[in-house]
């Protein structure tokens, strides 16, 4: 009996030190404040993703006690200008991506198929499946580029991290009177 419980507290004591050896590799970028750089080009990124309208879809999904409650903090919402939430993330993003992938994703999003994912992420209905766009030939040449998939894959890894800074964004402007 007492040997079972010493192996499972060294199995614990295995498996914490492990999770405790590779946290430092998943998040480098938020060990340290950001540059003016690196704000910058967070700011340009949530410019390029229409931010604004990503807190709206967060807002949308959160609880209100009343249907009075949401449409008041919709109406308040509203109020708040787009540069405002530019500025209010760009801090925080900027912990959360590079400056290289935020600039790289900005790019994208600012090209004639990343207006078309915007335009479905933000104005497409809810579906089953994934119904992204087809890219052209061109469009296809450069989603292949090494730098453009480089920063896709951070920005992707990043991406429920970016949804949690917009939600505390909300949180914030809820309790703002």
């Amino acid at each position: 009996m007492i040997s079972l419980k010493l192996l499972a507290a060294a199995g614990l004591v295995a498996v914490s030190t492990l999770a405790l050896a590779a946290a430092p590799a998943a998040a480098p970028a938020s060990t340290a404040a950001p540059s003016a750089m690196q704000v910058k080009a967070a700011y340009d990124l949530m410019a390029a993703m229409q931010a604004e309208k990503l807190t709206r879809t967060v807002a949308g999904g959160s609880r209100f006690a009343n249907e009075q409650q949401r449409s008041a903090f919709m109406a308040k919402l509203d109020k708040v200008p787009a540069t405002e939430v530019y500025s209010r993330l760009s801090a925080p993003v900027a912990k959360l991506v590079s400056a290289e992938t935020a600039v790289e994703m900005t790019r994208f999003y600012q090209s004639t198929y990343g207006q078309k994912v915007l335009q479905k992420t933000y104005n497409g209905g809810p579906s089953m499946y994934d119904l992204a766009p087809k890219p052209t030939p061109a469009e296809k040449a450069e989603l292949a580029k090494p730098a453009y998939i480089k920063a896709d894959k951070e920005f992707q890894a990043a991406k429920s991290a970016i949804r949690h800074e917009v939600f505390v964004l909300v949180s914030q402007l809820a309790k703002a009177k």
